[in-house]
């Protein structure tokens, strides 16, 4: 309802939103632009600013500007003048429209003012123009007193050199790209100008060099269009050097825009121009069609006495030029070739362990117990197969003399459908096969019964998104991922539909012994591999979108596509690398098989953090995965960073030199040394044309170092005494090992008191961390022992307390308490982080005191995680107590808490809903809190029917 009260209200306010230099949004003005908005930046639409990321928009001074602002996502976007303050107000939705009108007095810079976004691009200049300024006359070029043809108006290649089949053999006439296009003009000069792609389509390639001139005066300009590729260029060469001096590409667009060129240096000296096409625009990949901009395309070359200025000037620094694509020497090669071909650091070598026809499309494994590779043949993908029918069937192999080669080969079980993932542990196999989740138990290396269904529901929708990545925690749960275009609704089978647990683009855990099952933290694209650190943190990696994350339970992640199930999500946080694998800024795609300097490209699958003790010191801790595309395997270097980490691209370790390798994961072993399944198939992209696929290959390798030391064990025969001190061993395989057993066998309590001493007394806190999890999963530590952790000295040790504590949701009074202290006294970011994470486990209406303690530490304001963790924690608490919710947000020294609360009081769209914010309008402590209040009250009152 529309009420008197607020109506008066928003007259009440009407002069704070208005400074002397923003004007009536509706009055009429001298000069509009309008401008898309993403957090990418803004681009023009229309004019001369057509497709201009951060245009550079000008006016005369004194004149009345109004600039449009149209939203391009769903997220929150404005735009403020910096100098003069003028503002618009924020949009939220996708197609939503804002503006700011004001005077052009000075030069100034317009910008988003959400916080993060003006950092992340969203910025550009605005200039104020002299209107009596005269433009630099342009002159053409002159040789020999022959006017050279250089605009092509003569309608032929005179004073041009052509070679190859790009150019053909005359300039192109008319407007012609507007037939191409429908509404894009090449917007050259006159009749004629010249394309590389018009005579032969953009797979042709060659060059154009003009005839060589002098340089007699200080500025040229020309007009460039086509693809921003370096293989598609515009050169200016010295011709006594043969040197290029100046070189640009297109700007990723057909129309020509002007590019201006300094030849002070190269005055009165001998200069040629040259066309160069060597793009064919083909990705090599079947689901990215051809790039029809690979192309260059080029008009009216002119020389100026002065600098010349455009309104569209395009500049070198306006855009990233694609490198050319990476050659690959070597493809479809044998087993013993595919070693041969690859490239790894002094010091290690590579072993061909096994290869077809003893192995084939192996898709997921892990080692047992003795050190064996247990195997997955993915025969049936990718297509599901009848129940019944399966094809898939799990290999146990093992080296039984050391020399590298897995020489023992045994079929453990076989017709299984769909498998894309496994591990052992508790007795037998888990195995992910959508649309279950299997438990096979073990008798050796013999099925001891029917496979199990513990879970059902997985989506097969898109069959190379399907659960997979199967890997313990340190916790004693089951982790896994799941891909985003496969829906999926989990639950026991029986389960109905609405108690199910529903994921797209995950993170999910299944506990073996509690039979519980939780989406663990959400978003991403097609995550295919996680691993967990020396502090027991999780790291995923995946494709398309960048391909780092920290694993926090709670968390939400950017997706590749859809919503987040919470509609009051807000914002999800971001990758926790520093560094992309591939180049450019048109998307991951476009920088497949171009991204060679970057790390390869943007498909990543597998992930292992290697703590297996023998490699050198620099290696240890460092994540390792597949790089698709890049045939390689890229490392990264993970630092402690705020309340959680960040990483940064390490050396790529293995260079494959073969476009059909695609290495899936990496595990290391008692040894030490890691091996590496291959699924090896020319083509690198899933499909659901099962005839696109190689059905006859796949390779396992072994990667060593000289220091590894090969050893034949088998922890199902150590002693208990033996089992608690591997967890001192320096390869981790050994901790996670005796760990499984544990807990497969019950623990005594002389081996928790061992563990305790551990705990207790060793000066690594890694070790101590081992015990921790050990003692946790084998029911031997209490409630008040963690307790007396959270005043650990380790941070991390303390986190992973409040992460325990909170772990089976039953937090006490007294627990609540330490937790509240904690959170506003507690030195550590990554504590705070994981009580805002054990929050979301807690009943809302008890979570008041913590999060009050969050929203008050400063500190926290430019963390990566915890402003987002808070919001994701305090969300649920808004319905429970909308006044309270608000007055907590209104003493929040957290970024966006004010923001979010309103719009989530807004949403509630009732009459209590709007009471408050009328409230609170009025009470409001500041004009910014006012501002963030009427914003929702202009939300609210703008659905609510008339």
């Amino acid at each position: 309802m529309k009420t008197l009260r607020i109506l008066c209200l928003f007259s009440l306010l009407i002069a704070f939103f208005f400074t002397p230099s923003a004007l009536a949004q509706d009055e009429p003005v001298d000069r509009e632009y309008t401008l898309s908005a993403s957090i990418l930046g803004y681009k023009g639409i229309g004019g001369d600013i057509d497709g201009i990321r951060n245009p550079v928009l000008r006016a005369n001074k004194g004149e009345t500007v109004r600039i449009i602002m149209i939203n391009a996502e769903t997220l929150t976007h404005d735009i403020v003048m910096e100098k003069s303050g003028a503002r618009s107000a924020a949009i939220v939705e996708t197609g939503a429209q804002t503006s700011v009108t004001f005077v052009a007095e000075e030069n100034d810079i317009y910008y988003c003012s959400v916080p993060g976004h003006r950092q992340a691009g969203m910025e550009g200049a605005f200039e104020v123009i002299d209107p009596n300024a005269l433009p630099v006359a342009a002159l053409p070029v002159v040789k020999d007193e022959r006017l050279l043809n250089f605009g092509f108006e003569d309608g032929s290649l005179a004073d041009w050199t052509a070679t190859g089949e790009a150019f053909g053999e005359a300039p192109v006439e008319g407007d012609v790209l507007l037939l191409r296009t429908g509404d894009t003009r090449s917007q050259h000069e006159g009749t004629f100008w010249m394309s590389s792609t018009e005579a032969n389509g953009h797979r042709a390639k060659g060059s154009l060099t003009s005839e060589a001139f002098t340089a007699s005066q200080p500025y040229a300009s020309f007009l460039v269009g086509g693809g921003a590729l370096a293989g598609a260029r515009v050169e200016l060469v010295d011709a006594s050097s043969n040197e290029i001096f100046f070189e640009i590409s297109g700007h990723d667009a057909h129309n020509l825009r002007p590019v201006v060129v300094d030849l002070r240096e190269q005055q009165d000296k001998e200069i040629f121009i040259r066309l160069v096409d060597e793009e064919d625009g083909v990705s090599g990949l079947p689901y990215i069609r051809d790039n029809k901009l690979a192309y260059i395309a080029f008009d009216a070359f002119q020389l100026y006495p002065d600098r010349p200025s455009f309104t569209n000037e395009f500049k070198a620094s306006d855009i990233y030029i694609m490198p050319p694509i990476l050659h690959v020497p070597n493809a479809g090669l044998s087993g013993e070739e595919a070693v041969a071909a690859m490239e790894v650091p002094d010091g290690f070598k590579v072993t061909l362990a096994a290869a077809e026809p003893d192995v084939v499309r192996p898709i997921a494994f892990t080692l047992d117990e003795r050190g064996r590779l247990w195997v997955v043949e993915a025969h049936t993908y990718p297509v599901p197969a009848p129940e019944g029918e399966g094809r898939d069937r799990i290999l146990i192999f093992e080296d039984t003399n050391g020399d590298g080669v897995l020489d023992s080969r045994k079929i453990f079980v076989e017709n299984l459908n769909l498998v894309s993932g496994l591990e052992l542990g508790l007795g037998g196999v888990w195995v992910g096969a959508a649309p279950y989740l299997l438990f096979i138990p073990r008798d050796g290396d013999k099925p001891a019964g029917e496979p199990v269904i513990h879970l059902d529901g997985w989506g097969t929708r898109d069959t190379h998104e399907t659960l997979n990545s199967l890997q313990w925690g340190p916790d004693g749960w089951l982790y896994g991922n799941q891909g985003v275009f496969t829906p999926s609704n989990v639950g026991v089978p029986g389960t109905p539909d609405e108690d199910r647990v529903k994921l797209n683009g995950a993170v999910w855990r299944y506990h073996p012994t509690r039979k519980e099952f939780e989406l663990y933290a959400e978003g991403t694209s097609n995550p295919w591999g996680i691993d967990f650190n020396d502090n027991g943190h999780g790291f995923i990696t995946a494709c398309v979108i960048p391909h780092l994350y920290h694993v926090i339970p709670g968390a939400r992640y950017q997706r590749q596509a859809f919503d987040h199930f919470n509609p009051y999500t807000y914002d999800d946080i971001k990758t926790h690398t520093k560094d992309l694998h591939w180049v450019g800024d048109r998307g991951p795609h476009a920088g497949n098989h171009r991204s060679d300097e970057a790390g390869g490209g943007h498909a990543h699958v597998g992930a292992m953090f290697y703590q297996g003790g023998s490699w050198p010191a620099e290696y240890h801790d460092i994540l390792f995965m597949s790089n698709i595309h890049g045939y390689r395997a890229n490392t990264e270097i993970i630092e402690r960073n705020g309340s959680g980490y960040v990483g940064s691209r390490g050396d790529d370790f293995l260079f494959a030199h073969d476009s059909w390798s695609q290495m899936l994961n990496y595990r290391y072993g008692p040894d030490g040394s890691v091996h590496a399944i291959d699924w090896y198939d020319k083509n690198q992209c899933h499909s659901s044309n099962p005839d696109v696929h190689d059905k006859t290959l796949g390779r396992i390798f072994k990667i060593t170092h000289e220091n590894d030391q090969w050893v034949q064990v088998n922890l199902a025969q150590a002693a208990e005494d033996e089992l608690v001190q591997m967890h001192l061993n320096k390869n981790e395989w050994y901790v996670r090992q005796a760990r499984l057993q544990l807990i497969e066998r019950g623990t005594s309590k002389k081996a928790h008191r061992q563990l305790k001493r551990i705990l207790d007394r060793n000066p690594d806190t890694s070790r101590r961390l081992r015990a921790l999890w050990t003692l946790y999963t084998t029911d031997g530590i209490t409630d008040t022992e963690l307790m007396k952790l959270l005043d650990d000295r380790s941070d991390v040790v303390r986190g992973w307390a409040v992460q325990l504590i909170a772990d089976d949701k039953e937090v006490s009074d007294n627990t609540m308490g330490k937790f509240t202290e904690m959170a506003h006294n507690d030195a550590s970011a990554m504590v705070r982080l994981y009580l805002a994470s054990a929050m979301q486990r807690v009943e809302p209406s008890r979570r008041w005191s913590v999060l009050s303690g969050l929203y008050s530490r400063a500190e926290d304001a430019n963390d990566h995680n915890l402003p987002l963790m808070v919001w994701y924690a305090a969300e649920p608490m808004v319905t429970v107590d909308m006044g309270k919710a608000l007055e907590l947000a209104m003493t929040a020294k957290l970024p966006n808490l004010l923001s979010y609360t309103v719009r989530r009081i807004a949403a509630e769209d009732n009459e209590e809903a709007l009471q408050v914010l009328a409230r609170y309008l009025e009470e409001a402590p500041s004009r910014e809190v006012q501002r963030e209040i009427l914003n929702g009250l202009n939300l609210l009152v703008g659905s609510t029917e008339e």
